[in-house]
């Protein structure tokens, strides 16, 4: 598991990660679970990792021309949305719990982290068996439920979900903030039968 300065045992901010091997499904389940979750009056921040380099800014933009000129961090903002960027060359991967904290002063009710599946967080694990990629709930015990288009064995104290029962997957998130300070530790380990 991931080492890091993120620690759950005071964390009033409900967490949930959504892991899946790529090819699963994740954007576009949250896609769909977004609209449902904000209809029941949820505020919902994603963190989303991202595997490659990437730029949501445009190179001879002012923002761009700032940030490379040593901005740290370049915010840019407008009445419709607001974006900051911020060279971190020093780390060798995102640092979730550094995240968490850009996100803690705007309140939302849930933080979906999508990526990050080595951090040790709760986790909604996303499977199909279609794929051939083992199930990940043996292996990590901060998985506290399965979605999944067809019936698994599980370890003892992981829901199944229906993968393909938007609205029940919705019901589920949408009590997580509710059962968040009960789910803050991982479950006990068990081997696979």
């Amino acid at each position: 598991m991931m080492q890091s300065s993120l620690r759950l045992d005071d964390e009033r901010l409900p967490l949930l990660g959504i892991a899946a091997w790529s090819g699963t499904g994740k954007t576009t389940l949250l896609e769909s679970l977004l609209p449902r979750l904000r209809q029941r009056d949820l505020k919902v921040a994603v963190i989303k990792h991202a595997h490659h380099a990437f730029d949501v800014d445009q190179p001879g933009k002012d923002s761009h021309r700032l940030r490379q000129a040593g901005a740290t961090p370049m915010l840019v903002a407008s009445r419709a949305r607001m974006a900051m960027m911020m060279e971190t060359p020093d780390q060798e991967d995102a640092d979730l719990a550094t995240l968490i904290e850009c996100l803690r002063p705007l309140a939302p009710d849930l933080v979906l982290v999508e990526g990050f599946k080595a951090w040790p967080l709760p986790k909604l694990e996303l499977h199909r068996e279609a794929l051939g990629k083992p199930l990940m709930a043996w292996e990590d015990p901060w998985i506290r439920a399965v979605a999944s288009n067809t019936e698994l064995a599980l370890p003892r104290d992981v829901e199944t979900l229906d993968l393909d029962d938007i609205e029940a997957l919705t019901d589920w998130i949408a009590a997580w903030p509710g059962r968040w300070s009960r789910m803050r530790t991982p479950r006990p380990m068990e081997t696979q039968p």
